[in-house]
């Protein structure tokens, strides 16, 4: 006999109910909604060390980009089968549509782009499109259902009737006549879930032909009412053994492989995209755990965390948090409180009204904090196998929540865990995120932030095609990329990559690719881009013990054809090819920093030292001089000489103003000490006519706009006492100039006189 137990995937009181179900029925067999492919998988659940959330994925093996992914938390009912049926030693029998034949559905041409995964099902799929024709949309039966019911929060019915329902008797019963009315007024006319459903009950008579009685079918609600026994008798429209025969006769296929991956609550949730998602996954494994208790430990919990905050929380305001929460909870007819009740109360009780408080604590509340583990001997491809025995063996275990860590390169374990974290971002999985040092730290200090995603098994997964571990794997595509590689900046890129990934193989490869590509390149503007990835795998390289001697001549070589080209390519250009070339020098004097090769920097000087002499574009000839000024070799009266030469009355202005905006590019801080270019712009502006400078206001004001808030507040601290003379060498006991508008000084006196109550000698 045939007992459907039509659930919400996700759902805790589902989950409970169906515990109860399954422990008064018995039964001999149970039916699973989940791809046929799953099925050989479903029995690793009881595996004692496979921890929920967790995910069965199915992947091709021709095309391991092509994938799913069906969630499970501890809440929900499938996983609870799961469970019971390895306590009870009760088979489990997969009777969904296998995932192979989907998979190739899509590959064919589509007709038309389909839904993506409905509710009924709980995948996450790289894949959306389906192949036959078929309506974008479906009725969603809840929202019907509690439309019905007065409700006009579709998920708040579901919860009161389902989710939190103590008593289970006779809930499946309701739930099968709820949906069989639905279907009545709105017939399932999606083609894939026909195909589904033909599918499921093929499998059901199979296994009634193998001869189980007491059978249970755990499928979603929807589809309860074409699941039942007459419509497995294909007694029921729609339903004939004959159609559904023809339907599934002839499907194409591909190879797949199935799995088990470690997930997060954060990814059951909506707002990750998820189809079948729900709102809070923290709440409902709350609920499942806590059941009666929920309200309370959950403002327990909430006041934890906000204590972790330094804000206060007290006993006495959980006490004062509760009754609120009730209070809502009567007021709005509802058994008892729910999220929506309990948020409300920890944000007027513990938050004051303060939303931004509670956000502090919101995300961590409802999404949760886990992260679920699977066994190293779970069926997995050998490259993510490999990546789990690093992670043991270097002890960087994932973690649900971001987290720092400080590496000192001088430490070998160290720099095992850079070499890892950097070889797993050449193969595109960005689990740790490098951050730039802050002060006091040394060279030989990595700051990484790490926040793993259950996507980067999947990632993995697609990245066994370059190799079984995770050296070889990056190796080859290293390789590839540096073959389809054109431009010198991306070979140098992907050279300083392999350095910090400590790529032995591949450091030869590219290097000679290097040397190739910049002998023939001749784009000046890529050869500065080029120079700093390869300065610093030339200086830090050793950090490291990786021998980049090799690269010296290359860079010299390179540093040679900047110095011939640059005077030739300065010459004649427009103002946006001159910004290019002022941020090329930036990169080619930062690489030269790190380089400290006093002959390459004489040579980059000397060549700056003749432009800002020639009729090149201002703004590289204010870069030059202020870099050269910078490096201290120029001198005043220099800088006063250049001035005069740039800002004269001869000169024309957008050239004059290009070359302040280029003066002004840098460090605000050193600018700060520049006494000699403040003065130097203040002449030029008092100089300039009130047009000009109105023509002139936007160019400046950009320029100044690069330098932060607090440098530009500093500097309108200078200006603001800032007067021409007062900066300039004055003998002691001389007296400054002051430059007085006499005019405007007239017009105060007359009433100055008359506050005085004196007499006024300008008056007739």
């Amino acid at each position: 006999m045939l007992h459907l137990f039509g659930i919400r995937h996700h759902g805790p009181g589902c989950a409970r109910s169906l515990v109860q179900g399954l422990d008064e029925l018995q039964p001999d067999v149970i039916i699973l909604e989940a791809p046929a492919d799953l099925e050989p998988v479903l029995p690793m659940a009881g595996h004692a060390e496979l921890q929920p959330p967790v995910a069965m994925m199915l992947y091709a093996r021709d095309q391991p980009g092509t994938s799913v992914v069906y969630p499970l938390a501890a809440f929900s009912p499938e996983w609870q089968v799961l469970c019971w049926a390895t306590q009870h030693h009760c088979p489990v029998r997969a009777m969904d549509l296998p995932m192979s034949i989907r998979m190739a559905l899509d590959a064919q041409p589509a007709e038309s782009s389909a839904d993506s995964t409905t509710a009924s099902s709980p995948v996450v799929s790289s894949r959306v499109v389906f192949s036959r024709a078929e309506p974008a949309w479906r009725a969603d039966p809840l929202a019907i259902l509690a439309d019905a019911a007065g409700y006009q929060d579709h998920e708040l019915w579901w919860e009161e009737q389902i989710e939190r329902r103590e008593d289970a008797t006779g809930v499946f019963e309701a739930i099968l006549h709820a949906m069989r009315a639905v279907r009545e007024e709105f017939p399932e006319a999606n083609e894939k879930d026909l195909l589904r459903e033909a599918h499921m009950r093929k499998t059901i008579r199979q296994v009634i032909k193998e001869g189980f009685q007491n059978i249970a079918v755990v499928c979603g609600a929807w589809h309860t009412p074409c699941l039942d026994q007459s419509a497995i008798e294909g007694k029921q429209a729609g339903c004939r053994i004959s159609d559904d025969n023809a339907r599934l006769r002839s499907l194409p296929k591909l190879k797949t492989t199935a799995t088990w991956i470690p997930w997060t609550h954060s990814r059951l949730a909506y707002r990750s995209g998820y189809g079948a998602g729900i709102e809070a996954p923290g709440w409902y494994a709350h609920v499942w755990e806590s059941q009666r208790e929920a309200p309370l430990r959950w403002l327990v919990n909430g006041a934890r965390l906000l204590r972790e905050k330094d804000l206060a929380a007290s006993s006495a305001s959980i006490i004062e948090a509760l009754r609120l929460a009730e209070a809502l909870a009567a007021m709005r007819d509802i058994r008892s409180p729910g999220l929506r009740e309990l948020n409300e109360s920890i944000l007027t009780v513990f938050c004051q009204g303060e939303s931004s408080r509670f956000e502090l604590v919101r995300k961590r509340l409802e999404m949760g904090d886990r992260l679920g583990a699977v066994p190293s001997d779970i069926i997995s491809v050998p490259l993510l196998e490999d990546v789990q025995r690093l992670q043991k063996s270097l002890r960087l275990k994932p973690a649900p929540h971001p987290r720092a860590i400080n590496l000192d390169l001088r430490n070998d374990h160290a720099r095992q865990q850079s070499r890892f974290l950097h070889r797993l971002l050449s193969l595109g999985v960005d689990w740790g995120e490098k951050q730039p040092a802050g002060q006091g730290i040394s060279t030989f200090h990595e700051l990484w932030k790490l926040d793993w995603q259950p996507e980067f098994a999947i990632t993995l997964i697609e990245a066994n095609v370059w190799g079984n571990t995770l050296t070889t794997a990056a190796s080859a595509r290293m390789i590839h990329q540096s073959e389809k590689s054109v431009e010198l900046q991306d070979m140098a890129r992907l050279l300083d990559m392999t350095i910090l990934a400590d790529l032995p193989d591949v450091i030869p490869f590219l290097i000679q690719r290097l040397q190739a590509a910049s002998a023939v390149s001749a784009e000046i503007l890529q050869l500065m881009s080029a120079l700093v990835p390869l300065a610093r795998v030339f200086r830090y390289g050793d950090v490291r013990g990786t021998d980049v001697s090799q690269l010296e001549p290359i860079i010299r070589g390179m540093v040679n054809r900047i110095c011939i080209a640059l005077p030739v390519t300065c010459a004649n250009v427009s103002q946006e090819l001159g910004e290019q070339i002022v941020a090329g020098l930036v990169e080619t004097q930062q690489g030269l920093s790190i380089l400290q090769l006093a002959d390459l920097n004489d040579e980059f000087h000397q060549v700056l030292q003749n432009m800002i002499r020639t009729n090149v574009h201002g703004l590289i000839r204010g870069w030059s001089t202020r870099n050269l000024l910078e490096q201290q070799l120029l001198d005043e009266g220099a800088l006063e000489l250049l001035a005069s030469q740039a800002l004269g009355p001869a000169i024309e202005t957008a050239q004059a103003a290009a070359w302040i905006q280029g003066l002004l590019q840098g460090s605000g801080l050193l600018l700060m000490h520049q006494e000699i270019v403040w003065r130097v712009m203040d002449r030029w502006l008092l100089e300039l006519p009130e047009s000009t400078f109105v023509e002139l206001l936007p160019v400046l004001r950009r320029a100044f706009s690069n330098f932060s808030h607090a440098e530009r507040r500093q500097m309108g601290e200078k200006i603001k006492h800032f007067e021409t003379d007062s900066m300039a060498p004055h003998k002691p006991g001389q007296k400054m100039i002051q430059r007085i508008d006499e005019e405007r000084a007239a017009r105060v006196l007359p009433v100055l006189a008359q506050i005085l109550g004196v007499g006024f000698r300008g008056e007739k």
